[in-house]
């Protein structure tokens, strides 16, 4: 990597080149989607959406709804993805208009193979076993064939992932249903009369293993072992998360994320084409967008927690009981409801000044979304404070406070001096292969925009 100044043809995006919204909009989604993590980052995995395991309450109940599958679950990471969509269009027709040839692709590759090392470094190396930006690397090489479809043809290719994600997810469904299906036939033989074949008790004894792993006492075990790991040393820390990132960016990813992330983005680029992620779009857009969105959202989402709350989110009674899966849908119309409500704000003109405070937090979504892994490791797993499956679930939520506070305080006060989050200037230069000017001149108006 080289000191050279780069030729004005082909460099990052300067500060006047930047779309305001899409920065407002990356601080809305950045800090959104920690309310999303929190839990993965200082409640056991099999405690996150199941009170069976945890102290419950009104107040815990309440937080998980609003900020769980109720409302917000899924939603903000959407709305992340489809700005990430229309990132991309952006950077490589801005490219496609300065070079020539294969140049605007090879920059591009290289700079979702570098988001690609970044991914496996914030999964293996910080421990963040949700990691989104491995999914958006591949992804976003996938979307690269579709940058130049119309919008129309871009939501048909859309509204095939949706199809998709819930043809799987109900696949998943009904393979669980059968299992619980065969081992109650099974069960239903009076073993003093029949003696049970091979298969037969197979599936006996499938149906009781799901049950078994169903009851509190499992669950809580299940719970302690991942406690006691995530509080342990760096080695305890490593194995337990490592092979979470590990099913998450092989079978997870080919199985559910390449559907649910190229939805998302194939959305964002076809908003950006026709000028609705701009705000410039009519507000009866924006307000139909939120009426439909959370219109269906809601009592989607109000039935999918209702099921597992009247069955005290025992896995194997709510599998049995449940006819179709649709939380797919549930997270895509919410994205929608929620976006189309943060447009209203915007466009009502009452909001500035939470648009202007969001700006430098989304101009620094790359660095704010692995800072946030950076902050909650310290204060949660054992490597730092070891905080880890010691708070009731609404606490967990003054720590998003706290961290919404430090990133917001500190993307303003970096912005003022330079151009770039740190991360950010880094994933830059290494796209360019040259180190990038990353201090503000005086003459440099703070106008901010793509990531």
């Amino acid at each position: 990597m080289t000191n050279e100044p780069m030729p004005t043809l082909v460099s990052p995006t300067s500060q006047q080149e930047r779309i305001i919204i899409l920065d407002s909009l990356r601080g809305f989604a950045i800090l959104g989607i920690l309310l999303m993590n929190i839990p993965g980052f200082g409640i056991a995995p099999t405690a996150i959406s199941d009170f069976s395991v945890q102290p419950q309450g009104t107040l815990n109940y309440f937080f998980w709804y609003v900020f769980g599958p109720g409302v917000f679950e899924g939603s903000m990471r959407g709305i992340f993805s489809m700005l990430f969509g229309a990132g991309m269009y952006i950077f490589v027709t801005r490219l496609e208009k300065r070079t020539t040839g294969l140049m605007p692709a090879e920059y591009f590759l290289r700079r979702q193979l570098w988001l690609l090392a970044f991914g496996i470094f914030h999964a293996y190396v910080l421990f963040w076993f949700w990691d989104i930006l491995y999914h958006y690397a591949i992804c976003g090489i996938i979307l690269f064939a579709f940058r130049r479809l119309a919008p129309k043809k871009l939501f048909i290719a859309a509204g095939v992932c949706l199809l998709l994600m819930t043809i799987v997810e109900n696949k998943d469904l009904y393979q669980r249903k059968s299992v619980i299906r065969k081992g109650e036939l099974v069960a239903a033989i009076d073993t003093t009369k029949t003696k049970l074949t091979d298969r037969q008790k197979e599936e006996l004894e499938a149906m009781n293993g799901m049950k078994d792993r169903s009851t509190p006492e499992a669950k809580k075990k299940r719970m302690d072992k991942q406690i006691e790991a995530m509080r342990g040393g760096l080695k305890e820390v490593y194995k337990e998360r490592s092979k979470m990132a590990e099913e998450g960016e092989t079978f997870g990813m080919y199985y559910w994320a390449i559907w649910d992330v190229s939805l998302f983005m194939l959305l964002g680029l076809a908003f950006f084409k026709l000028k609705i992620l701009q705000g410039e779009a009519k507000t009866k857009v924006y307000a139909w967008m939120a009426i439909i969105g959370l219109g269906i959202g809601l009592p989607l989402s109000y039935l999918f927690v209702i099921n597992d709350v009247n069955h005290n989110f025992n896995f194997f009674e709510i599998i049995k009981t449940k006819s179709f899966e649709f939380y797919e849908l549930q997270r895509f119309v919410h994205s929608i409801g929620i976006f189309g409500l943060i447009m209203l704000m915007y466009k009502s003109g009452l909001f500035k000044w939470l648009f202007a405070l969001m700006r430098p937090v989304g101009q620094m979504a790359f660095t704010n979304y692995l800072m946030q892994s950076i902050m909650c490791g310290i204060f949660f797993y054992g490597i730092g404070f070891g905080y880890f499956g010691k708070l009731e679930y609404h606490q967990l939520f003054y720590v998003v406070g706290a961290v919404w506070i430090i990133e917001i305080i500190w993307s303003h006060i970096w912005l003022r001096y330079f151009r770039f989050g740190p991360l950010g200037w880094l994933w830059r230069s290494l796209t360019y292969w040259k180190k990038q000017p990353i201090k503000k001149n005086n003459s440099e108006t703070d106008t901010m925009g793509i990531i």
